[in-house]
């Protein structure tokens, strides 16, 4: 087996850990921080850039501080052997190929770029170069999806090639795309992956998580040869090339980490639809408070959003007196907007309205749940204003905890679960309530 390197995941919103444990998620990227990753024990640590929020313009930037920073601090550890993921959605909304092209740019030359977007725990396989995603059982190409016509980042393909045509805008043409199928990976990659050069690109199939180990064999053996490769992946690449050990916690076990048996609070960002029919069953559940947002009244002038703030922490106050765990979500009515930009600005409105909440909570609660990746990465970086935070493990497939430091001056210790939008089946959100609160079915 070759010499294990040092996976290195950019990460564009903070549930790409969904399948590891036991490494550091860093909210920042300045040369300090960065060291403290790569200098860590763990094979594998995460930078949260949270660029899927962000514009292109900025995205682009964010990537690039972040790689000038990590060329510096790979210096200074001394360190020969890593590898570079750019971790994104398993839907394919993200923006490729900036971030892709921003890296081989900064950290170059690399022989090539793949893209692995298979995530088993959350239903997305890629067969004959398609990517498909298991809606009520049935395997769908995603192009026919609700993610596929999301608002900044929609595209017309499921055919990974096409995707890439259409999204490099011709740069890359189909054709030239290298299409690693499962017989080619089943019977073994390596002399392929030895030839590729010059930044290729590559689109890979899996069906199984075995199917992703023995692609990830032939990363690190042909890597171990003098290759340089670059990823744009889902996160269960990331188990095969970190090759973990199973998890120290069972995800049954997690509630041992709430403080003092008390009830938590949730935070519900998200807006797809699997996240709207979780909600719905997160509400029927016994012990549980809704707290509703209702965002529209950020588009008023004046002072509609201090008296938001305030009617959302008097009930949540209120639910946590009274033994109750409180669910803050904003309202499911999905808004229309002029241009990206304004949507994006009006995200970030809420967001910050949320984080607001999240600094008010009361600072007894035993464990916080936050629904949605964005809304996941402000509340570590901003809600809770953490540097860093060590990754327990999964509460449930696709679903990570994190904890925060001793020293944290309002929450120390605080067991948080990062839930991605679009994971889980539709008591999935009520599941790990119940963990966390013993709370039986």
């Amino acid at each position: 087996m070759p010499n294990q390197p040092k996976i290195i995941v950019l990460d564009d919103d903070p549930t790409g850990s969904q399948t590891v444990h036991s490494c550091l998620l860093l909210m920042q990227w300045d040369v300090e921080t960065l060291r403290l990753g790569l200098a860590d024990d763990a094979p594998i640590f995460f930078v949260l850039t949270n660029t899927r929020a962000l514009s292109p313009e900025k995205a682009a930037a964010v990537t690039r501080e972040v790689c000038h920073n990590l060329k510096e601090a790979i210096a200074l550890e001394n360190i020969h052997d890593f590898l570079v993921v750019s971790r994104s959605d398993s839907t394919l909304r993200g923006h490729y190929p900036i971030e892709t092209d921003v890296i081989a740019e900064s950290l170059g030359s690399f022989d090539a770029h793949f893209l692995t977007p298979a995530f088993f725990e959350g239903g997305r396989t890629t067969r004959d170069s398609i990517h498909y995603l298991k809606v009520n059982g049935v395997d769908t190409p995603v192009h026919e999806t609700e993610f596929a016509r999301d608002s900044v980042f929609g595209y017309h393909h499921s055919y990974l090639p096409d995707y890439v045509q259409e999204k490099t805008r011709g740069t890359i043409a189909a054709d030239r795309v290298e299409r690693f199928l499962l017989k080619d990976i089943r019977a073994g990659a390596l002399d392929r992956l030895l030839q590729l050069h010059d930044n290729q690109c590559g689109v890979v199939d899996a069906e199984t998580q075995d199917d992703l180990n023995r692609f990830a064999a032939d990363v690190l053996t042909a890597a171990s040869q003098g290759k340089r490769f670059l990823f744009r992946s889902a996160a269960s690449l990331l188990t095969a090339l970190a090759a973990l050990p199973p998890q120290p916690i069972a995800p049954e076990a997690m509630a041992n980490y709430v403080r003092n048996g008390k009830p938590g609070a949730i935070i519900v960002g998200s807006h797809v639809q699997k996240t709207t029919e979780q909600l719905e069953q997160l509400l029927a559940q016994p012990g549980i408070v809704g707290v509703e947002l209702e965002v529209a009244r950020l588009l008023d002038a004046g002072e509609a959003r201090s008296h938001l703030l305030t009617e959302a922490i008097q009930q949540v106050n209120a639910a946590h007196t009274a033994g109750k765990t409180p669910v803050v979500y904003t309202s499911r009515r999905e808004l229309t907007f002029d241009n990206m930009q304004t949507r994006l600005d009006f995200g970030e409105a809420v967001s910050a309205l949320l984080m607001d909440i999240i600094r008010h909570l009361p600072n007894d609660i035993g464990f916080l749940i936050s629904k949605g990746g964005i809304t996941s990465n402000d509340t570590l970086s901003n809600g809770l204003a953490l540097r860093t935070a060590r990754l327990l493990g999964q509460v449930l497939a696709g679903v990570s905890m994190v904890r925060s430091p001793s020293n944290h001056p309002q929450f120390p210790d605080l067991p948080v679960v990062l839930f991605p939008g679009n994971v889980g089946d539709a008591n999935a959100l009520a599941t790990v309530y119940q963990r966390l609160s013993k709370h039986d079915l």
